[in-house]
């Protein structure tokens, strides 16, 4: 692989070097390797030559062989275009362009069979194709008589230099024509026939040149099955290396945690939370660094989990930090730990890019010498100048919203690396976390603290916003209080969706009796404290904001949070704001609005919102609707190599048999030094140098 690597895209022939430069800035291909790991996204049947007489206008596509019979121009100016009449032994069809017509006219030659493909309409009764592909039958080569036609992504830029669908698969053909055959493979033979795979040569050739639909399926298999192959191997070669890295020992619960946990613990808690307590007692006391991943839905009591690990931490004489991805989350975090931690003689500082420069050097002293037992605070923490005096404990919450880079530099805060926990609210699919964190060790907390009741949702549409606000009133009576989130700060011209300042402009007019805030990202710090603390401290009745208090904000009076153009919203963002509201003993609702018009898919997110509370089920069917490159905290970059083909919302199974696959091969070959394993390690060598792998970070 590392020769078609190496070789640059622009000796191909019909590349060149404007084309190379398009193709690198759009595609990200340089290389004749880019290339042909560049995979089609779907392939057209054209297995079936129509006759005219059995075309109607509800196919969805028809391929005819045929030859013109007349050209000509009909209107004028911008409403110009170019009318053929096509026909066949069985009839004539009329075949249309609105543009690009100047090329068609001056190269249909007479007499001669063209090959035809498109969609066939009706207008004024009578059949045609707008803008048909069009070949001289002559033309077509062998390869594109295949009865599956490839068709690859591109964008308009290279649409522009006539580097569509049909010009890449032109490339491949002239790839294909230096390297058919020469490919070297990159499993090795034991493994082919141990899990009957296509040899390489022939699955890259398949995918893009199929022979029939056998030949594809088995070409995809082979090459979706590697592909999670190598990104197990990595993964779980990474778990065995970071399982004999030395870790800090914790071995004492002390003072601290037995203090807290019997007369400071303001509830009992669940038995997923002492379960998970308890496994993360037993990594930091084994001697071995502690990389552990804390999944718990929304409302399920990660905040005292981490906070009795913190003073585990600190009855072991080791400091703690929390690194949180906004300053409302970590001001939240900081005023309910050091409301709980302060009573037992634990020093709780707060470090945020608004704190005041006197501040910081007091927190900065003071945690240098070791005063300063717990800190909290945003990206701050990972300033050059932040020092500790003996870190033993990293909390990243919501990880997913900072960069890998960044959480490195907390990483390495102590010369021996302090032990990581990685807590989540998002809910992760097991597929994705095979994938993304499987190097790390899964809790979970898969059940509510006693007392909170499900959160009600309900669907309406934006004409039954009498009847909500009705409901809103009715609520504010008993006391509660109301979250109104909106996607768009300001009113668009591309999209037709509710704003958030006409939304609070609105909500103004109609409760001119009621205490309304906002806040929104492009506020200042002091700005949205003073609106968050107004809402907090039950002054304000009604907040309206936008996804800035999707996670974290904690306010237990607040019963409704109602989602405005819910549409523009993922499952899993739903269901994180959902989560908002039900932290306090009351009955809460989520009402989420929208247009009476929806897609099929936002009709299906809207009924799977309202009939269930269970995260992990939204976050599964958010995945098969959406697919893991749109879920937020789940794109790509979290792998250790780039997915080209397989997808983990559809190839489940062949993830589960690539993890036992590699599993296997690891409990045989931990290092892969094995002869047999030789180009198992050479390629995940190169595919390592192909993109810097991150994942050796928490």
């Amino acid at each position: 692989m590392s020769e078609l690597s190496t070789q640059s895209i622009m000796y191909l022939p019909g590349v060149g070097s404007k084309r190379a430069e398009t193709l690198k800035q759009e595609l990200k291909i340089v290389s004749f390797y880019d290339l042909i790991y560049y995979f089609p996204y779907r392939y057209e049947d054209r297995s079936k030559i129509f006759s005219i007489s059995e075309i109607t206008p509800n196919m969805p596509y028809v391929q005819i062989i045929g030859r013109f019979v007349s050209l000509s121009f009909i209107g004028e100016g911008r409403s110009k275009r170019l009318s053929a009449k096509f026909s066949d032994s069985t009839g004539i069809i009329e075949l249309v362009w609105f543009k690009g017509h100047k090329y068609i006219h001056e190269n249909i030659k007479p007499d001669t069979d063209y090959l035809i493909f498109g969609k066939p309409n009706a207008f004024n009764n009578q059949l045609n194709i707008v803008h048909p592909e069009t070949e001289k039958l002559s033309d077509v080569t062998i390869q594109q008589r295949s009865p599956l036609l490839p068709y690859y992504n591109t964008t308009e830029k290279m649409k522009s230099q006539f580097l569509n669908s049909k010009a890449i698969f032109k490339l491949q053909q002239n790839a294909f024509s230096v390297h058919q055959g020469k490919i070297p493979e990159t499993l090795p033979p034991y493994f082919i026939e141990q899990y009957k795979l296509m040899f390489l040569n022939e699955a890259l050739f398949n995918i893009h040149f199929p022979k029939d639909h056998k030949q594809l399926q088995l070409a995809q298999n082979r090459l979706k099955f590697e592909e999670l192959f190598y990104i197990q191997l990595s993964i779980l070669k990474l778990k065995s290396q970071r399982n004999s890295f030395k870790g800090l020992l914790f071995p004492l619960v002390g003072e601290f945690t037995n203090s807290f946990y019997k007369t400071r613990l303001p509830f009992e808690l669940t038995q997923a939370q002492k379960r998970v307590i308890k496994e993360i007692r037993r990594d930091m006391g084994s001697g071995k660094q502690m990389n552990r991943l804390l999944q718990g839905d929304v409302g399920s009591g990660k905040t005292i989990v981490a906070l009795m690990i913190m003073l585990i931490a600190c009855d072991n004489f080791f400091q703690a930090t929390i690194m949180a991805p906004t300053e409302i989350l970590a001001q939240q975090h900081f005023e309910s730990i050091n409301q709980m931690a302060k009573p037992l003689g634990v020093n709780v500082g707060l470090l945020t890019g608004s704190t005041k420069k006197s501040d910081r050097e007091i927190l900065h002293n003071k945690l240098e010498t070791g005063e300063l037992q717990i800190l909290i605070g945003t990206h701050a923490l990972i300033e050059n100048q932040v020092k500790y005096h003996n870190l033993g404990l990293v909390i990243i919450d919501e990880q997913h919203r900072f960069g890998v880079a960044q959480r490195a530099k907390l990483w390495k805060k102590n010369s021996t690396p302090p032990h990581v926990l990685v807590m989540t609210a998002t809910p992760i699919p097991r597929t994705l976390a095979l994938t993304i964190y499987g190097d790390l060790d899964v809790s979970v907390i898969d059940e509510l603290p006693p007392g909170r009741k499900p959160i009600e949702t309900v669907h309406y549409y934006h004409n039954q916003r009498n009847n909500l606000n009705h409901f809103i009133k009715q609520e504010i009576q008993k006391g509660r209080q109301i979250y109104i989130v909106y996607p768009l700060i300001d009113e668009s011209d591309k999209v037709d969706f509710k704003n958030l300042t006409e939304g609070f402009e609105y909500m103004q007019r109609v409760f001119p009796d009621y205490k309304i805030e906002m806040i929104h990202g492009r506020l200042k710090p002091s700005e949205k404290d003073v609106a968050m603390k107004t809402f907090t401290s039950g002054f304000a009745q009604i907040l309206v904001s936008t996804t800035l208090i999707e996670v974290g904000v904690n306010v237990p009076n607040a019963s409704v949070m109602i989602i405005e153009s819910a549409e523009r919203f993922g499952l899993s963002q739903l269901h994180q704001l959902r989560g908002r509201v039900g932290r306090g003993a009351e009955q809460s609702y989520c009402v989420l609005m929208t247009s009476p018009k929806l897609s099929d898919d936002t009709r299906k997110r809207m009924e799977i919102m309202t009939r269930t509370n269970d995260g992990f089920e939204i976050a599964e069917a958010d995945l098969k609707l959406r697919g893991p490159g749109d879920l937020e905290g789940t794109q790509q970059s979290g792998l250790p190599f780039e997915l080209k083909i397989a997808n983990l919302a559809k190839d489940q199974q062949i993830l589960q048999l690539a993890r036992q696959a590699a599993t296997k091969i690891l409990d045989e070959d931990p290092l892969l030094e094995l002869s047999k394993n030789f180009v198992l390690n050479k390629q995940l060598t190169f595919l390592a140098r192909q993109k810097i792998n991150w994942s050796m970070i928490s």
